[in-house]
Formats: C-alpha cells, structure tokens, sequence
C-alpha cells in the first residue's frame, strides 16, 4: 500500500503494542465517529459489520484472551481502525459524499487481506460463547 496516509496509520499502530489504554481510546474513538455517520448508507452498514469484527478482535487481543494472531495483521488492523478514525487523510472526512470513500476503500482492502485470520477469529469467538 503507497498511501502515506495508511503508512503513517502503520506506523503509529506499531507504537500501541502494550498500550491496552490506547488501543481502548482509539476503539473509544472509532465507536464516536461511527455515531456520526448515516446510519441508513448501505456502505455505512457494510462498513460497520466489518469494522463491528476489527474492533472485537482487537479488544480480545489487547485484553490478552486471543492470542493467535500474528503481530503484523494487528498492525494492520490497527492501522485501518487509526485511518478510518483520523479525519485528515488521503479525502478528508469533511468533503461532502466522498470523505469517506478512502477509508472505506482501506477497510475493505484490509479486511479482505486478513479474511484468514478474521475467519479464525470468528470461529473462535462462537466457540467461547457461554451457553446460559
């Protein structure tokens, strides 16, 4: 990926190994700007089940309950949250219609390289779910 913007998401996400507060501030922040977007977009729905996913798997990883993901998707990861969440990108957040056309445009293109991990996860997940 050649976007600067996307590599400096990279970088910055390196720095939040360890951090659990940090990466639960920028959860904080991807859950406010979700908030603010129309919520009847069909790109804000498809947008929001795969970011709904990114966020859980993160915060289980942080919190130290799944560990079987490699170091580079959660960067990666980290970096599509840390770009979805800045409004200063590639199109910033504030043009009207098309702000959000790149951060989705990485969403999907992260989401789609770490489908595999993503898919563990989920089967993970279901398999945790307590039975009441």
């Amino acid at each position: 990926m050649t976007n600067i913007f996307y590599q400096s998401a990279l970088h910055k996400a390196s720095r939040l190994f360890g951090r659990h507060g940090r990466i639960t501030t920028l959860l904080s922040q991807l859950a406010v700007k979700l908030g603010r977007m129309d919520k009847n977009e069909l790109s804000f729905r498809k947008a929001k089940a795969k970011l709904d996913v990114l966020a859980r798997l993160v915060r289980a990883y942080a919190n130290g309950r799944y560990s079987a993901v490699s170091w580079k998707t959660m960067a990666t990861i980290l970096a599509a949250i840390i770009y979805v969440v800045n409004p200063f990108d590639l199109i910033p957040d504030v043009a009207p219609v098309i702000g959000l056309t790149d951060d989705f445009s990485i969403l999907v293109w992260v989401y789609s390289s770490v489908q595999g991990e993503i898919d563990k996860f989920v089967a993970w997940e279901q398999s945790h779910i307590k039975i009441a």
